[in-house]
């Protein structure tokens, strides 16, 4: 049996300022007694510094492909890393709606993250049109195609599949549903690259307390990334407690 990383994953998105550090030291102090799973925040990068020392895995939200240069807004993976991240999140549906990133930009943005020692959480998921018209395989498999480099390993590469009509949005698949297209996801990705099928996938998308120990308890769900969930300790604390008992 192949046992794979089990992260309980936060995207705090653009939220948070340094009033909110008291709930990241909460979160890490749950993060530390289950040793079972990773806690890992994806801070805005104003906070990623100064959240070092609570004992939690720290992240970025994006990076640019190169380590510098004129780029103005932009951060680099060196950057983060300077920072105290050890994994960024690339792709997320809203940089590939907001900003217009190709699935060859994250491939790139991918191989920058493993360049300056962080592991990339690739994200992929299909609109709610592609759900709703039957494709939501043919659109994860030409993202796992174009988005994941060749050479993904479980230790710089975690996938995580958010439908995107139900970020945010209160909704999810029926868990059954979750865990086919898991399933689907985890046989694209060893189509893909060597040993892919051994790689975290973790699901997205309206995860909270209540949903998150049904899913959680699928074959082929090793976590979960959560967004408006992981801002506050009540709510993240029993998504990752869900996740440690699972």
């Amino acid at each position: 049996m192949t046992t794979r990383t089990r992260i309980a994953a936060g995207n705090w998105k653009m939220n948070g300022t340094a009033a909110d550090l008291a709930e990241v030291e909460a979160i890490a102090a749950t993060g530390a007694r289950t040793s079972e799973v990773v806690t890992l925040l994806c801070l805005p990068a104003t906070l990623i510094d100064r959240a070092r020392g609570y004992g939690v895995s720290l992240g970025g939200q994006t990076l640019h492909a190169a380590t510098s240069g004129a780029h103005t807004g932009d951060i680099s993976g060196q950057m983060l890393v300077d920072a105290g991240a050890t994994y960024v999140i690339v792709g997320h549906s809203e940089r590939r709606t907001d900003h217009g990133e190709s699935d060859a930009d994250i491939c790139a943005q991918a191989e920058a993250a493993w360049a300056a020692g962080l592991t990339a959480v690739i994200c992929i998921g299909e609109t709610e049109a592609q759900y709703r018209a039957g494709e939501t395989l043919d659109v994860l498999r030409g993202q796992i195609e174009g988005s994941v480099p060749q050479g993904a390993t479980p230790g710089n590469t975690v996938i995580a599949y958010e439908p995107v009509w139900a970020i945010g949005t209160g909704l999810t698949p029926e868990v059954p549903e979750i865990q086919s297209v898991h399933a689907e996801v985890r046989a694209a990705l060893g189509a893909h690259v060597h040993g892919g099928e051994t790689l975290s996938v973790l699901y997205g998308g309206s995860v909270k307390a209540a949903n998150a120990v049904g899913i959680f308890a699928l074959d082929d769900v090793d976590g979960g990334l959560v967004g408006g969930a992981s801002l506050k300790a009540a709510d993240f604390v029993p998504v990752i407690e869900a996740l440690a008992a699972g």
